[in-house]
């Protein structure tokens, strides 16, 4: 593993840093000192939660911290803030990340995901910064392809989402090779936290627990219990990004754990966790099934444990507790399952 060091401090500007992975990553990169610059949409609501005791603490004690208004689909806005930071590495993480509504609204999701990623890098050639350039691609890219998808796997996205995926990771390639901007895909499978989006199903399933043993909800509503996902730990794997951006060389890189669990064993293990028989209280709903589904997704991240030497810790068992017990804290319940510390590793 070769990893660059340098002296002075570095600048990062992190594109969609009030998602979970942005919260994440902004946690990583303080403690090593960047200088980090967030860009946030501008909303009639606030949607910082999960960077409100970082910004107000980092602000307090050493300035390394600001967020800026941007937005992926503002060419203008994107110059801006190059220009004003000129950092030295750029993490794409912003997008309309959600799969099943990218079939709702798909030209928003190619506009944002596709196109919002060639903005940023037409602007940094354009600028002719030196800056570092890490694209959050997805394991929705490879689709319907045989598992255990590796960075050789061909591209076969089933979704409005994975297709503008496949957009912007060829973008990246192509700038990294056209105009030699040290650009890395990070090809994330499915990866989870307590700080995941409530409408994602494995957030949804953990939240909606800690409602029934509240008694504030009676039954959970989901869609296909059948599709397999390789799901870790979303703190690890924003060590993964920024290992890429520290290579000597830029390349891409599948991250995943290597393992694949359906929906339904996700379910039945929380439930289990809290005592109580799941199919009690699921009840099938089919607004929730794709157009198209993604079956089997499974990740072989051999490549990054040689050449970044990362790997994960964090297994599914663990992970489930992990989530469940942040949202039982949540809900007020006094209930603490499974074995891991998770407050000390959220």
């Amino acid at each position: 593993m070769m990893i660059n060091s340098q002296a002075k401090q570095k600048k990062a500007l992190i594109i969609g840093i009030s998602g979970q992975d942005g919260s994440y990553l902004t946690e990583l990169l303080l403690r090593k000192n960047y200088q980090i610059h967030g860009i946030v949409r501008r909303s009639s609501s606030l949607n910082t939660a999960r960077l409100d005791s970082i910004y107000s603490n980092a602000r307090i004690r050493n300035q390394n911290f600001d967020l800026d208004y941007g937005d992926l689909t503002d060419t203008n806005s994107i110059y801006k803030l190059l220009m004003k930071v000129q950092p030295d590495e750029v993490y794409n993480l912003g997008a309309q990340s959600h799969v099943r509504i990218s079939f709702e609204v798909p030209e928003y999701t190619v506009d944002t995901v596709g196109l919002g990623t060639l903005r940023i890098l037409e602007a940094i050639r354009d600028l002719g910064l030196k800056s570092k350039f890490y694209q959050a691609s997805s394991s929705e890219m490879f689709g319907s392809a045989p598992a255990p998808q590796h960075e050789r796997t061909p591209f076969r996205p089933r979704s409005p989402y994975g297709a503008a995926k496949v957009l912007a990771y060829h973008l990246t390639v192509n700038y990294r090779e056209a105009y030699r901007i040290f650009a890395c895909n990070g090809i994330l499978f499915n990866h989870e936290s307590p700080r995941r989006g409530e409408n994602f199903v494995t957030r949804k399933i953990t939240r909606g627990i800690a409602s029934i043993l509240a008694k504030k909800e009676s039954k959970l509503y989901l869609g296909n219990l059948d599709a397999k996902r390789d799901w870790g730990f979303a703190k690890e794997y924003v060590q993964a990004m920024w290992l890429m951006l520290q290579q000597t060389k830029p390349d891409d890189f599948v991250i995943a754990t290597g393992e694949t669990h359906t929906v339904r064993e996700f379910l039945e293990l929380a439930f289990e966790l809290v005592g109580l028989n799941w199919k009690r209280y699921v009840k099938i709903d089919p607004q929730y099934y794709r157009p198209t589904e993604v079956d089997v997704l499974l990740g072989d991240a051999s490549k990054a444990k040689k050449k970044l030497g990362w790997e994960p810790k964090v297994k599914f068992k663990e992970l489930v507790a992990i989530m469940l017990n942040a949202d039982l804290k949540n809900a007020g319940i006094d209930l603490q399952v499974g074995s891991t510390k998770s407050e000390d590793i959220m």
